[in-house]
């Protein structure tokens, strides 16, 4: 029994398993709540709380949590005035309920043991699925509102002004292949590093229990992992940080091109 529980134990890998809290399939389509679907129903009823909570008693003069909550607020309204303007403001509440969303996922996955019965530390933003659907949602809003508002004017975008008509085609082209591959590369970027920075701190929290276990002088040896995972797990609530920044810092570039898609 000692040898599989220890092997399960360290499996890096088996943290991002999707488990089915509930069956539910309709019409053929598998629609069963997941331990994903769970800590994403978390976060987002976290985030709601505590902003609630922390406004609940508004005053002149801020206590502590109302002022973490207007921090925040003007962290993001800042981020999306320096990169879209005055005029990307309209689309606070959207990059707002995105980062706060992003972020607290990527915490509440900082924890090895959620506060509830049969369910373990779990990061949604782990997913490629997730962070794909978060991606579309972005490049959807920027297309659909990028055409509603500037009509065909939209694509210029794609057509950067100065340049060489002979060379012209060619930069059309890669300005739309840019564009294409922005989903992409805002998905992979927060599904990479969420995932790699997680593998990283179970293996070596893996060796603490597999030296543990060996006993001996190996026990002593351990205290070497145990120091890495010190380290990584500060890191690792740094990058959770930087992540969801860097998604929503990208969005309100991708809003700003939205909204003035003529190249300066």
């Amino acid at each position: 029994m000692k040898g599989p529980g220890v092997a399960e134990a360290t499996n890096p890998i088996k943290q991002f398993e999707i488990h089915e809290v509930f069956e539910l399939v309709v019409g053929g389509v598998n629609l069963s709540f997941t331990n994903s679907s769970y800590f994403m129903m978390v976060a987002t009823v976290m985030v709601s709380g505590l902003l609630a909570l922390a406004m609940s008693k508004r005053a002149l003069v801020p206590g502590r949590a109302q002022s973490v909550a207007e921090l925040l607020y003007e962290f993001v309204a800042g981020m999306i005035r320096d990169t879209a303007g005055d005029e990307g403001l309209k689309f606070f509440p959207f990059v707002f309920t995105l980062f706060a969303f992003i972020l607290m996922g990527n915490m509440l996955g900082m924890l090895p043991y959620f506060p509830a019965p049969g369910f373990h530390g779990f990061t949604f933003t782990s997913h490629i699925i997730v962070t794909f659907a978060l991606s579309m949602i972005v490049i959807s809003i920027v297309v659909g509102y990028g055409l509603i508002k500037n009509g065909l004017g939209f694509f210029k975008l794609f057509v950067p002004s100065g340049v060489p008509a002979a060379i012209m085609p060619f930069v059309i082209l890669i300005e739309i292949i840019s564009f294409i591959s922005r989903p992409v590369t805002l998905c992979v970027r927060l599904f990479a590093n969420m995932l790699a920075g997680h593998i990283l701190l179970k293996v070596f929290a893996g060796f603490i229990i597999m030296l543990g276990a060996a006993g001996g002088i190996y026990t002593a040896v351990g205290v070497l992992p145990f120091f890495m995972v010190v380290a990584l797990t500060a890191l690792e609530f740094l990058v959770a940080f930087l992540q969801a920044y860097v998604f929503a810092i990208l969005t309100c570039i991708y809003l700003g091109d939205a909204l003035h898609p003529g190249h300066h």
